[in-house]
């Protein structure tokens, strides 16, 4: 009798392993979370054009199981004295590539809250990266060009997007639970972007977080100076001095 048991024991041990294994490989459900951003009280000129674009949205889980982030590169050009994206949404441990796409050098940095960086002077054509490792906001300039200025948002967490010019975002792929919401926008106060912030339950087909709405009153801009922590020297004739 034991060793019929026995016998039905070892029988059975695979096939309750093979099922376990089934389980395992059932697909996580994940949900697209879409929605609408709309800034009110701005005074820039592209705002009262009804341009909501270059707002961030995220989702942070709540619990405390560790989610796997979508690391890799990202890139922000420069070019045309701008900074292309001027606000880019990234996981923690992306490395970020700075291609030069003018016709003179650029000098990308950081001396800001977030991570501090600096790729030096580097000529047209070329490419400087630097790898985001930890979490926060990361404030980009040129140190030859005063009027270039970016930001990058810094995120533990893969589940997040960026508006479009109508306000509009989707944030595909999120997997069931409870999660926080938060936002950022460069032109509203940390106590205005603190008071968005709320709990979410993502448990359906496609969650709609309806419109969100930034009121930029009380935005003071900040000025900056070079990675010196000086004043800009007049702008360079850059045909000249820095041109190929």
């Amino acid at each position: 009798m034991t060793s019929r048991l026995a016998i039905c024991s070892r029988a059975r041990a695979p096939r309750a392993f093979a099922l376990l294994l089934s389980l395992c490989a059932l697909p996580v459900l994940s949900f697209g979370v879409t929605g609408r951003v709309e800034l009110t009280d701005s005074k820039d000129s592209a705002v009262k054009k009804r341009n909501f674009s270059g707002v961030v949205v995220w989702l942070e889980p709540s619990g405390a199981t560790p989610v796997a982030l979508q690391r890799g590169h990202a890139v922000m050009q420069q070019k045309n004295k701008k900074f292309i994206p001027h606000v880019l949404a990234i996981s923690t441990g992306t490395t970020v590539d700075f291609p030069n796409l003018d016709p003179f050098f650029h000098n990308a940095f950081s001396t800001f809250e977030g991570q501090i960086f600096d790729v030096a002077l580097y000529p047209p054509g070329s490419s400087k990266s630097v790898r985001f490792s930890r979490p926060g906001i990361v404030r980009v300039f040129c140190n030859i060009h005063p009027t270039m200025s970016a930001m990058i948002v810094v995120l533990n967490t893969p589940y997040f997007a960026t508006t479009g010019p109508d306000g509009r975002f989707v944030i595909p792929n999120v997997a069931h639970g409870t999660y926080h919401l938060q936002v950022f926008h460069e032109r509203a106060t940390s106590e205005t972007l603190e008071a968005l912030a709320r709990p979410v339950s993502i448990d359906t087909d496609d969650t709609q977080l309806g419109l969100i709405k930034i009121s930029e009153i009380g935005y003071l801009p900040i000025a900056h100076k070079n990675k010196y922590g000086r004043q800009y020297s007049t702008p360079p004739d850059e045909q000249h001095a820095y041109s190929k």
